[in-house]
């Protein structure tokens, strides 16, 4: 890949921007989808930066591009630190030019865990909810930000319709390309999630992660919890098999806690922290590496 430049590796103003648009394509259950102009009021919005998110995501989300970011990243050999540290490493992504929330990643985390929690979900599942976004270390380490964020999707077989922005699609030359552009590419009918290379990003980085402490279900929400065009609209269920529909519940009832748990209230995180770090030396080994 050729180098990038700074509006090629952050065209959005912030992370968040990505998740305020999967709140406008995805409102809550019963409830309007909030106005565009009501997100975000800055002086000079020349630049619809999620727009030009997604067509460079579409463009260079290649199976190539994966199978280099997993040969890179799976090493695990960049840093290596305690699980709370890591936590805190991730809030130097604070978003400190979002008008609409004050809130740094690891309160936004807290949010969604202790919501999770409040509803008497399994101690796992209030942890997955802690750590759901830690992959999005990746930016620290210099990935672009569409290799990190976005709706994610197979890569290796035909891009679906569903996918938002479809047609930023025609500058990726895997849809040129006859080994991935056929409605199965690489794979065969119903393979099963697990033979499938999906477009690189956070989700996909945790799950390697923690693949061997936590529960399968745990694992369903941390790797597909961005699949939108699957959970959302079943444009893959030709590759899915039974055992994937079956985990993929357990997606959905993740994902409103992802999306709507975010509140301008603020954790008290030191009266939170023992219960965390108990919970994590519970399921996951003393330090992670990232």
């Amino acid at each position: 890949m050729t180098k990038l430049t700074k509006e090629e590796m952050s065209p959005l103003h912030s992370l968040e921007d990505w998740d305020e648009d999967v709140l406008k394509r995805y409102p809550e259950a019963g409830k309007p989808a909030k106005e565009k102009d009501a997100f975000r009021n800055y002086d000079s919005p020349e630049i619809d930066g999620v727009r030009e998110f997604y067509r460079l995501n579409h463009k260079y989300q290649t199976y190539d591009n994966v199978l280099a970011k997993k040969a890179n990243f799976l090493k695990f050999d960049k840093k290596e630190m305690p699980w709370w540290t890591a936590m805190e490493y991730l809030n130097t992504l604070i978003d400190d030019s979002d008008p609409d929330l004050q809130l740094d990643q690891l309160q936004h985390l807290l949010q969604t865990a202790e919501a999770i929690r409040a509803d008497g979900h399994p101690d796992w599942f209030v942890l997955t909810g802690f750590i759901h976004d830690l992959g999005k270390v990746l930016c620290l380490f210099g990935e672009p930000q569409w290799n990190v964020v976005g709706d994610s999707y197979p890569v290796g077989c035909k891009f679906s319709d569903k996918i938002v922005y479809p047609e930023f699609f025609a500058d990726n030359p895997d849809k040129y390309d006859e080994r991935y552009n056929s409605q199965y590419g690489v794979y065969s009918h119903h393979c099963g999630l697990d033979n499938i290379h999906m477009s690189w990003g956070h989700d996909e980085y945790l799950y390697h992660l923690t693949k061997n402490y936590l529960p399968e279900p745990a694992l369903y929400m941390i790797r597909y919890h961005s699949f939108y065009s699957q959970h959302r609209e079943h444009a893959y269920d030709h590759l899915l098999n039974a055992h994937d529909h079956e985990m993929f519940k357990w997606v959905d009832k993740f994902n409103p806690y992802d999306l709507y748990s975010k509140s301008p209230v603020t954790p008290v995180v030191s009266e939170l922290k023992p219960y965390y770090e108990d919970l994590i030396a519970k399921y996951l080994p003393a330090t992670v590496k990232l």
